[in-house]
């Protein structure tokens, strides 16, 4: 199986606050792998770290190595502007752009030098499609995205960075505000999203975790404490807090 990100011996602070101490982990290509763990596991940071996103923190300190594809993104002397073309992020809470929902999904292909309206018409379709939100906008393309509910609203910031055409996609806690219904059309199109993107998903959501992804990783208190299978995490842990965890019985 091909590894698409593969983290060594990673430790994040903050000051003299240590998020994460020495975590190492391999995501394979084409598959689901969901974070779970309590509040200040580290999840958010470890994939703020990925996506460089982390660039922007203040007394931030790195050690380790994160590769994708190979090539080390923290000390490889890769661009972080370019690095993020290549991993599309959502984040718990929806931020559409101001405009209208077709404006939203061709912003960044106009930024990246793509003006021909049919090619835009092209990539806006397809993009809502991936998101499983044509058919509820296709004619409405014209109305502002704040008008959306907040389902549709995350479903569209999913849109907006299949636009870009990424490798990775990265959710930090996509359905956290969302009702049911909205859930499961996120996860429905995460599921069919992960045959071209391998796919990180966060998610306190143990069930969330166990319906969708193909691994799963359990964190806690900076450390990873058990990956492997989905289902061999939730059938057979190994370690007594992995299964304490995914009972309910902290969190």
């Amino acid at each position: 199986m091909d590894i698409k990100i593969q983290i060594k011996k990673l430790k994040i602070s903050f000051g003299n606050s240590e998020v994460l101490k020495g975590v190492s982990i391999d995501v394979y290509k084409n598959h689901i792998t969901g974070f779970m763990g309590p509040a200040g596991s580290g999840k958010s940071t470890l994939i703020s770290a990925v996506n460089r996103m982390i660039d922007f923190e203040e007394n931030v300190n790195i050690e380790g190595k994160i590769f994708i594809d190979g090539t080390d993104v923290i000390n490889g002397g890769i661009d972080g502007v370019s690095l993020r073309r290549q991993i599309g992020t959502v984040f718990a809470v929806p931020i559409p752009l101001p405009r209208s929902v077709y404006d939203n999904i061709a912003y960044g292909p106009r930024l990246k030098g793509i003006t021909e309206r049919s090619k835009l018409d092209e990539i806006v379709e397809d993009s809502l499609k991936k998101a499983f939100l044509w058919d509820e906008m296709k004619d409405r393309l014209d109305i502002s995205a704040l008008k959306l509910s907040g389902g549709q609203q995350q479903r569209l910031c999913l849109a907006r960075s299949l636009a870009l055409k990424p490798e990775i996609i990265l959710l930090d806690e996509p359905c956290s505000g969302l009702d049911p219904i909205s859930t499961a059309k996120i996860e429905d199109a995460l599921s069919d999203l992960k045959n071209d993107y391998t796919i990180i998903l966060v998610s306190n959501n143990t069930k969330q975790i166990a319906r969708i992804s193909d691994y799963a990783a359990f964190f806690y208190l900076g450390e990873l404490i058990e990956y492997g299978t989905t289902e061999k995490i939730f059938t057979n842990p190994s370690q007594k807090q992995t299964e304490d965890y995914i009972s309910g019985k902290f969190g």
